[in-house]
């Protein structure tokens, strides 16, 4: 798993090693993570004990460390990737070659490690950023990408890579894109996360532009169910949407939050927007739904609620990044 020590990819870690993956319940685990800002080893600390669990420290552009990590390997699940914010803030990327060498040059290490590997079948994990905006409906899983920044245009170009490799080198890869994310261990630089621990400290949360953008919601559980779904029955060379469903303004979702906390609108600070935010966005999942039985269980309103327990529960996880005063090295 690369990238698991990150948000989802240590969910879907975690949930693999506790069984709930029953295809995967003696497998041993190798988690490849350059723990960067985006991933720490404080995720795996429920499993670290487990002997299945295997944590190596290292970069995707590494050729001799991704080719020893792949080299009995049977399942590759692709979840790292340099990212983009989305809470008002944007992380200080100087140049578009930070998304570029992580996301497409290191895509690209993967899958010819993969193919020397011989790795039986490669997950690559991708978002509905890939789009750009949609004004009605949902976008299909064959509907044409049009990334409108660096980071969504790496994100396509990866997995136009990825896709390539299945009739150049014979490689099974599937590719995975899904809506917005959301749940426990999310660094604090993501809406839901950020607007919980600012109302946890009593702070204002900082909602950009009109406040009507359209997100669809996804619980991290029901994005790694549609992962573990693709890896194990995902036909080879498909493009497979993990939607949640529930779609909702920023503004519906701050007073979701606001009301879990008791708050109102006096602790909303209105921010300048962001130019290449997408208005809404939406995926189609009927293809997952039909062909591999997926369908989201975690309720968001319950699941909003479960994840605002969790952040107060677990200040020591979060705090100390907040503490740094600023999230990004």
């Amino acid at each position: 798993m690369t990238g698991g020590a990150g948000f989802v990819g240590s969910h879907y870690v975690r949930t693999l090693l506790a069984g709930g993956y029953p295809a995967c319940e003696h497998a041993d685990v190798v988690v490849l993570d350059k723990l960067t800002y985006a991933g720490s080893l404080a995720n795996l600390a429920p499993v670290a004990d487990d002997p299945r669990l295997t944590v190596v420290e290292g970069d995707v552009l590494d050729v001799a460390l991704v080719d020893e990590v792949l080299a009995d390997a049977d399942l590759l699940v692709h979840f790292a990737a340099e990212t983009a914010a989305e809470s008002g803030r944007v992380r200080p990327v100087t140049r578009a070659a930070d998304f570029v060498l992580t996301n497409v040059a290191g895509t690209q290490e993967l899958l010819d490690a993969a193919v020397r590997g011989r790795v039986e079948r490669m997950v690559h994990v991708s978002t509905a950023e890939v789009f750009g905006p949609i004004e009605r409906g949902a976008w299909r899983e064959s509907d044409a990408l049009a990334p409108r920044s660096p980071y969504s245009a790496s994100r396509a170009a990866a997995e136009r890579l990825a896709r390539s490799y299945v009739t150049t080198h014979g490689l099974d890869v599937v590719v995975t894109r899904c809506s917005d994310n959301y749940g426990p261990y999310q660094l604090p630089e993501q809406l839901v996360p950020l607007f919980v621990t600012n109302l946890l400290d009593g702070k204002p949360v900082p909602l950009y532009g009109d406040g009507l953008h359209v997100r669809e919601w996804l619980h991290v559980t029901d994005h790694c169910a549609g992962v573990q779904l693709v890896a194990e029955r995902g036909r080879t060379g498909e493009v497979y949407h993990v939607g949640g469903g529930i779609s909702l303004t920023n503004q519906e979702l701050t007073v979701r939050l606001l009301e879990a906390f008791g708050a109102d609108w006096s602790m909303v600070e209105w921010v300048p927007d962001r130019t290449d935010t997408e208005r809404r966005r939406a995926l189609s999942w009927s293809k997952i739904a039909e062909e591999l039985g997926y369908a989201p269980r975690v309720d968001l309103d319950e699941g909003l609620l479960a994840t605002v327990g969790w952040y107060r529960d677990n200040r020591g996880w979060w705090q100390p990044l907040k503490d740094r005063g600023a999230l990004w090295p």
